[in-house]
């Protein structure tokens, strides 16, 4: 059986407050509080491993979710936020090409232009939980609240800013108080920040993973009867040292007739000349070997990864997809910064994938 999707998180908590239309797929039960705790980088397997440092997390019941293609915030945000795969939703990538402005569209540095309703026009979970008339509180920094990706995918309700442990714990606090029916989302971004800088595993994550821990138990400690609050993650993380670097510009074979560059590291949209798309397939697949599975834009789209996908989001994924093996990262002159991160995320790997989904009930 496949493991349930992060894009049934969302609609498994509204069900369990009574919203119409959703389905309580990680049978919750019928609540009068749920609290959605989602830990940026946070991996199943990475948890697993590093559990000594995270008593409070690994004493809760769960297993291991799985998160959508690409595994990378937009996206698994997107799918938390609307209910549905990428393909319908549309945020297909960390960056993308967007037919209707005909740039690339970066969601982590999006603000208001383009406009984020015209790119996710479809009501969220957290819209449709509100106008129900639940209380419906998202708990994270001040830096999210008014960005393009907040309004693209999790608008709805109120937004409560917390900077740190303290004030969300505080916010929580005060969002299941009360008869009234309560669905709240706490974000908790550090733990992907550390990740990618100085690896998993390395001092500062198994530190900063400890704080993970705390917060975890801290807002624990404030549910009240008749609540549950769901661990999860967006995605997990892989270290990748230089050696597993392949640099799309330094090789004819990788860079001959393609026209714009996307994606991440792990996860490379290619867009290329007309009718060259099967003719740069080739070559990434003779080139790369294992160290990489290669698609045109119709072989992603027919391996399901994406869910059904809508013919507009289809022109927004790349004429061809390619998705790191083991520890390899495609390397591009287009996110210089982000080629040079120690920590990375974006393909299909079991480290990638798999996310915490851990349920604790009071």
């Amino acid at each position: 059986m496949t493991p349930t999707s992060l894009a049934e998180v969302g609609s498994s908590a509204a069900a369990s407050v009574g919203v119409p239309g959703f389905t309580d797929v990680l049978n919750l039960g019928d609540l009068q509080h749920v609290v959605i705790c989602l830990i940026d980088g946070l991996g199943w397997r990475s948890l697993q491993e590093f559990g000594a440092h995270a008593p409070a997390l690994i004493a809760l019941a769960g297993s291991a979710l799985h998160s959508v293609f690409p595994t990378t915030t937009p996206t698994a945000l997107g799918s938390l936020g609307t209910g549905q795969l990428p393909g319908a939703h549309g945020l297909v990538g960390a960056t993308f090409f967007l037919p209707e402005t005909r740039e690339l569209l970066a969601p982590l540095r999006w603000k208001k232009d383009p406009l984020p309703v015209m790119v996710q026009p479809e009501t969220t979970v957290f819209e449709r939980v509100a106008r129900h008339g639940v209380r419906m509180t998202s708990v994270a920094p001040a830096k999210y609240e008014f960005s393009g990706l907040t309004a693209a995918v999790l608008r709805g309700g109120f937004y409560q800013v917390a900077e740190d442990t303290a004030q969300r714990v505080a916010a929580v606090q005060a969002a299941v108080r009360g008869p009234a029916k309560s669905f709240t989302y706490v974000y908790w971004f550090e733990l992907d920040r550390i990740g990618h800088k100085s690896g998993v595993g390395s001092a500062p994550w198994l530190a900063g993973l400890g704080r993970v821990n705390t917060l975890v138990d801290k807002l624990v400690q404030q549910l009240p009867p008749d609540s549950a609050m769901i661990v999860t993650a967006d995605h997990g993380m892989v270290n990748c040292e230089p050696a597993g670097h392949v640099s799309i510009e330094r090789h004819p074979e990788l860079n001959s007739d393609v026209v714009l560059i996307a994606g991440e590291p792990r996860a490379r949209h290619l867009y290329v000349n007309p009718g060259c798309a099967e003719a740069v397939a080739t070559r990434w697949t003779q080139y790369l070997g294992a160290r990489a599975q290669i698609f045109t834009k119709e072989q992603i789209i027919e391996s399901g990864w994406y869910g059904p996908t809508d013919l507009d989001i289809a022109d927004r994924i790349g004429d061809v997809v390619a998705v790191a093996e083991g520890t390899t990262m495609f390397t591009s002159l287009v996110d210089v910064k982000s080629s040079a991160l120690l920590g990375q995320h974006g393909a299909l790997t079991a480290d990638e994938l798999e996310i915490p989904g851990l349920i604790v009930r009071t």
